[in-house]
């Protein structure tokens, strides 16, 4: 299971936002905390995308380890940026390891990443996907669940929707279509966050001037907070709202909703290892 995370807020160095927090995303990518169940390590890439001016995104991407990059190393050494959303990768068996297919998935001012896997891939989503321009399918970043999610959220957002209504409603059709996904997703345009928590970890910590929202917390520090699960989360710097997702059922099929987990801790005891999901 992948590990992401979104930072709003004053500028702060890249090392600062993933490389040098005691359980940041580099100690997530090789001693990770919370996958409850999804594997044990995420060896299989990484991104992260910031914003060097606001509505200018750039990004830095790999196949290898966070661990084995020096060359990002030095890159976030020097570099700042108030928004941030980086990730470190798990692939699902059978799923190709290439830098493309790791997040963030971009489009002009928009950063994505998902955190998950979903059931039944690709029969499960194939009635999804043919509703996609065709175009859009030809050009996936990758051959894998997460780039095929980025093109549902992308599409959506393109038509003009509001995007907290665009995760939601992927959310809702994915989990309708496939259910038991994990599907914690991460949307950010460098001004505001939008995040769902389905079927796994997701926490958030607000300051007066700044949001961060991840897979789990990065630092010992108070504040952070479980996102319910099942629920939207958006956020800006001092302010988040929650809300409740309902996927819809298939005819003669119950309602999907994930197990409630707003009571669990932050961090929870490690899971029991377990194939590995992106």
């Amino acid at each position: 299971m992948c590990r992401h995370l979104v930072y709003l807020g004053p500028p702060r160095p890249l090392a600062a936002l993933v490389l040098e927090p005691e359980y940041g995303l580099l100690r997530q990518s090789y001693a990770p905390r919370d996958m409850r169940g999804g594997g044990t390590v995420n060896a299989d890439g990484f991104g992260v995308g910031w914003y060097p001016r606001p509505g200018e995104t750039a990004r830095y991407r790999g196949d290898r380890p966070l661990w084995a990059d020096q060359s990002f190393a030095e890159v976030a050494a020097v570099t700042e940026s108030g928004a941030l959303l980086a990730a470190v990768r798990s692939a699902t068996v059978g799923m190709p390891v290439v830098y493309s297919a790791s997040a963030p998935f971009s489009d002009g001012h928009w950063l994505f990443s998902h955190n998950g896997v979903v059931t039944g891939w690709p029969g499960s989503v194939a009635g999804l996907a043919a509703e996609l321009p065709v175009t859009d399918l030809l050009t996936l970043d990758a051959p894998t669940d997460s780039a095929l999610l980025w093109a549902l959220v992308r599409h959506r957002l393109r038509a003009g929707e509001p995007p907290g209504e665009v995760l939601a409603g992927v959310v809702a059709s994915v989990a309708a279509a496939a259910p038991g996904s994990k599907l914690n997703l991460l949307l950010t345009d460098g001004a505001q966050v939008y995040a769902t928590a389905w079927r796994h970890s997701l926490v958030v910590r607000t300051e007066p001037r700044a949001v961060t929202v991840g897979s789990e917390p990065h630092d010992g520090e108070p504040g952070w907070t479980p996102v319910p699960e099942g629920h939207l989360l958006v956020g800006r710097p001092g302010h988040v709202d929650t809300a409740p997702i309902t996927a819809p059922a298939a005819p003669g099929e119950p309602h999907e909703q994930p197990s409630r987990g707003s009571t669990e801790p932050a961090v929870p005891a490690e899971s029991a290892p377990a194939a590995a999901t992106t």
